[in-house]
Parts: C-alpha cells; structure tokens; sequence
C-alpha cells in the first residue's frame, strides 16, 4: 500500500519537474527484513517504512535515484559517509556539504525532505549574501545536529536552515535525529524539548532560532 495518494504524488511529481535541476542520489541505509539487533542495542524499527518512502519519492522523478546499502554488510560504504545509525537518508547532489537524515522523515519532516531534494539538486539556497560569506570564510569543519520530533512543528525550519548551511558549505555535516527513535542520543545530549540543536558537541540550543542567531553560534562553536 502506497504511502502517498495519489494526488499528493500528482502534486510531487510536478514539483520536482518544475524546481529540480541536477540529479539527486538518496543514499538509503538499512538493515535485511529479518531482525537484527544494531550496535545501539535496538532493533531498526522504521527501516521499513523510511526504505518505503524513499522509494516512492524516486518514483516521481528521472532525476531522483536511489543507493541501497545494509548497514552492516556494507560497512565500508556507512564508514564512508559516517552513517553510524539506521535508517539514514544522504542527499547527495550539487551540495557542497553533507545533509543526512537519521530516522523516518514524517510528520512534519517529510515536506523538510522534499524541500532538501530540490535545493541538493540545484545547489542553491534562500540564505542571506551575509550568511553564505561567513560560511565562506570558516576553515574548519562543522557538524550541526537538530534534534526533532514527528508532531513538533517548529523542528522542520531548523532542520532545513541547518541542511541549507550544509548544502552552501562543504565543511558543514547536518543531522536531523528523530529523537524517539534515538533515545541513547537524546539522553546524551540531554533534549528536554525539540528543536534542539548541537553545534560541534560544544554549542547547543532549543528552538526554531533565526539564521542570524544560528550563524553566531556556529561561528562560536568554530571558534572554540
């Protein structure tokens, strides 16, 4: 059974014909149908359904195509990009930097998702001249993480001005982490309330902040 009706498909793939520009691989990690149990101690609860939905969104554009590993037949290729969590999505296009996604991307995050794929295939952003020329001028590398949550309708915005920092900075990693279904990460970095995102593991904050406020803080956590 699809996920997507067939009208939200219909208004999808026009989307994507009208805003994608390059093509777009959804590098997709996930473990075999039969249970395993990863090195968190958990079971991959939503692998299925995260594989489900990258599938039927390749399904609605030529320019979208899909990589398939197992997490842990193909460790070279997790090591490879860093994916040390399952299910993980990486936008790979015209972006300079790194945007993954660490769990089901629904909710609220799915339209985040979709949004990504079209600024990954373009390799352009809505972020400020100011913006993209301190990025610019940053020499080291950046990991940001935003802490998220299915029902929580600010996460998405600070999802995608992270992603967006990414995709203007190939020294930029950005992380959404669905919180639930990381509990071992949320308690690591103590997230009491979502949006909450962490800078370099020094720098975090909670809420959907502005793009003013969040360069600041990654500017600090490069400094320190």
């Amino acid at each position: 059974m699809s996920l997507l009706s067939a009208e939200d498909q219909q208004l999808l793939r026009d989307k994507f014909a009208q805003e994608m520009e390059g093509e777009v691989t959804l590098h997709f990690f996930t473990q075999k149908e039969s249970k395993l149990i990863l090195p968190q101690g958990v079971e991959c609860k939503y692998c299925k359904e995260t594989g489900q939905i990258v599938a039927e969104i390749a399904s609605l554009s030529d320019k979208i195509k899909v990589e398939k590993y197992n997490f842990i037949e193909d460790k070279e290729k997790a090591d490879e990009y860093g994916v040390d969590k399952i299910p993980a999505i990486l936008i790979e296009g015209q972006a300079k930097g790194k945007v993954r996604f660490f769990g089901l991307p629904s909710g609220y995050e799915f339209i985040g998702l979709i949004e990504d794929i079209i600024d990954v295939s373009t390799g352009r952003t809505s972020l400020s001249e100011e913006t993209k020329i301190s990025l610019s001028e940053i020499a080291k590398p950046v990991h940001i993480q935003v802490f998220v949550t299915p029902a929580c309708p600010y996460c998405p915005s600070a999802v995608r001005l992270a992603h967006q920092i990414a995709v203007e900075s190939e020294l930029v990693t950005a992380d959404m982490i669905e919180g639930i279904e990381f509990p071992y990460l949320a308690n690591r970095y103590a997230v009491r309330g979502v949006p909450k995102t962490v800078i370099n593991e020094t720098i975090s904050f909670e809420g959907a902040a502005p793009e003013q406020m969040v360069m600041e803080q990654l500017i600090k956590a490069v400094g320190e």
